[in-house]
C-alpha cells in the first residue's frame, strides 16, 4: 500500500508513514489492525464513538437511507428526517434550547454559534457589539472563527492575525492549588471574573458573546473550578453577553448527563455539539439555540432569508439517519446517562496512577480523564507521544495533546475493560520514564 499522496491532519506524517498505526475494521468495543491486532478504543475514536462501533441501529438506519435517497437540497427544500431529528435532540438539549442548526462539523458549529451571536446583536439594534471572547488554551475548531476564539498556541501561529476584535479570559489550569483533584477543582471560581477585566478594557457594549468548553477536551481535559461557569453566566447577564458553550466533545453523555451544561447547572445561550451525534459515523454536527434568540431573527416579509448561513451538507439525509439511529441506541442503553454510575470507579483507576514517574496530576469527570506527565527537558510532548505508541503497540488506544494523556472511552465501557487501559498505561508511563 503506497502512503505517500495522503497529507495527515494533525500527525506527525513523517513518523507516521516510516511506522504506519492502520486500523482496518472495529466492533463495540474494540479496533483492528491492518494485520488483525485487536486494539481496545480507549478515546471513543475521537471523542466521538459514543455508542461503541458498529452498533447495528445506526448501520442499518445509514445502509437504508443510501438506498432510499443519498442527498436533498437543504436551501429552500428539507427532508422529513431533519426534522425529526431536531425534535429528538432538543428533547436532551438544555430548557430553553428549543432549536436546533445542523452543520457538518464542530469546526462548522462553532463558526455557526459566532455569526449567530453577531448577527443577533445586530438584528436587536446592537449592531456595536462585535468583540469576540475566547479563552487561553481553548479549542474550538480549525476553521477562522474557531481558531480566533481558541487559545491553543501551537493551533494558532502558523497563520496569521486571526480575526480582528478577539480577546481572551485566562486558562483553568493551575497544578499549585488543583492537582490531583477528584472531580472539580475547588479552587479557581475567581478566574471567571477575568472576563471582568475585559468588559472594562474594551467596555462591555461592544462585546458579542464569551465562548467556552465546560470541559476543556483538547487542551489537555481542564475541568472547570466549582462555581467557574456558574460566575461566567452571571457576569454575562449582567452585560448583555451571550454565553456559548463548546460542548463538541462533552455532549451527548461523556459527563454523565446528556450534556455538559446539565451536569454543572449552568444553561448557556448557544450550545455547539458534533462527534456523538452521530456516534461518529457520518460528519455532523450542530448548533442549539434559545427560543428568544431563533425568534429575534423571525421578522420582516416572510418570504425573505432570515439568516443567511448554512452548507450544501446541512442536515445531510444519511447524517440525520445516523442521527435518529444513535439517539435511538442512547435511549435504549441508559448511555446518556451510564458515565455517572461509572465515573467513581473510572476515577478511582486513574488516581491510582499517582505516584508513578513523572505523573504531575490527574483529572477526572464521568468518562473523560487526563493525566499530565513531566516533559522531558528541551522534547516537549515527547514522553507522552512515547505512552501513545507503548500503549498502541500493547493493545489500548489513547490519545495525547502536548505531555497529556486523554481518556474518553465508549460509554459501553466495562469495568475490566477500564482496568486494562489503566493497567497498560501504568506499564507504559513506567517505562517512558
Amino acid at each position: 500500500m503506497k502512503l505517500d499522496a495522503y497529507w495527515m491532519p494533525f500527525t506527525a506524517n513523517r513518523q507516521f508513514k516510516k511506522a504506519p498505526r492502520l486500523l482496518a475494521r472495529s466492533s463495540g468495543m474494540h479496533y483492528w489492525t491492518h494485520d488483525g491486532r485487536q486494539i481496545l478504543d480507549g478515546v471513543a475514536g475521537l471523542w466521538c464513538v459514543n455508542a461503541g462501533h458498529a452498533r447495528p441501529r445506526i448501520v442499518q438506519a445509514i445502509q437504508q437511507q443510501a438506498a432510499e435517497m443519498g442527498f436533498a437540497p437543504p436551501f429552500q427544500m428539507a427532508h422529513p428526517k431533519a426534522f425529526e431529528l431536531a425534535e429528538e435532540a432538543v428533547k436532551l438539549a438544555p430548557a430553553g434550547m428549543t432549536k436546533l442548526f445542523f452543520t457538518n462539523s464542530g469546526s462548522e458549529s462553532v463558526d455557526t454559534a459566532l455569526k449567530m451571536a453577531l448577527a443577533y446583536h445586530r438584528v436587536r439594534g446592537e449592531g456595536h457589539r462585535t468583540r469576540l471572547i475566547g479563552r487561553e488554551r481553548g479549542y474550538h475548531g480549525v476553521n477562522f472563527g474557531g481558531l480566533s476564539v481558541g487559545g491553543i498556541v501551537s493551533n494558532r501561529k502558523m497563520f496569521g492575525a486571526m480575526l480582528a476584535g478577539v480577546d481572551h479570559i485566562r486558562h483553568t489550569h493551575d497544578l499549585s492549588r488543583n492537582a490531583f483533584s477528584v472531580g472539580q477543582p475547588e479552587n479557581g471560581a475567581d478566574l471567571a471574573d477575568d472576563l471582568e477585566r475585559l468588559c472594562a478594557l474594551h467596555d462591555p457594549s461592544t462585546i458579542a458573546a464569551v465562548i467556552v468548553e465546560p470541559i476543556a477536551g483538547s487542551a489537555g481535559v481542564f475541568l472547570p473550578p466549582k462555581g467557574y461557569l456558574q460566575r461566567l453566566r452571571e457576569i454575562c447577564d449582567r452585560h448583555g453577553i451571550l454565553l456559548i458553550f463548546d460542548e463538541v466533545i462533552t455532549g451527548f453523555g461523556r459527563t454523565g448527563q446528556p450534556f455538559a451544561a446539565q451536569t454543572f447547572g449552568v444553561t448557556p445561550d448557544l450550545m455547539t455539539v458534533a462527534k456523538g451525534l452521530t456516534n461518529g459515523c457520518v460528519p455532523m454536527g450542530g448548533v442549539f439555540v434559545k427560543q428568544v434568540i431563533h425568534d429575534t431573527f423571525m421578522n420582516g416579509p416572510e418570504h425573505l432569508i432570515e439568516f443567511f448561513h448554512g452548507y450544501t451538507y446541512s442536515a445531510h439525509p444519511l447524517a440525520c439517519a445516523a442521527g435518529l439511529g444513535t439517539l435511538a441506541t442512547y435511549a435504549e442503553e441508559g448511555l446518556l446517562t451510564r458515565a455517572a454510575t461509572l465515573q467513581g470507579y473510572f476515577g478511582e483507576a486513574l488516581h491510582s496512577l499517582k505516584g508513578l514517574p513523572n505523573v504531575i496530576d490527574i483529572r477526572n469527570l464521568g468518562l473523560v480523564g487526563g493525566i499530565e506527565l513531566q516533559p522531558i527537558a528541551g522534547e516537549p510532548a515527547k514522553r507522552a507521544f512515547n505512552v501513545f505508541l507503548d500503549c498502541f503497540d500493547k493493545g489500548v488506544l489513547v490519545r495525547t495533546t502536548g505531555d497529556i494523556i486523554a481518556l474518553s472511552p465508549p460509554l459501553i465501557v466495562e469495568r475490566q475493560q477500564i482496568d486494562q487501559m489503566v493497567d497498560m498505561l501504568r506499564g507504559a508511563i513506567q517505562r517512558a520514564a
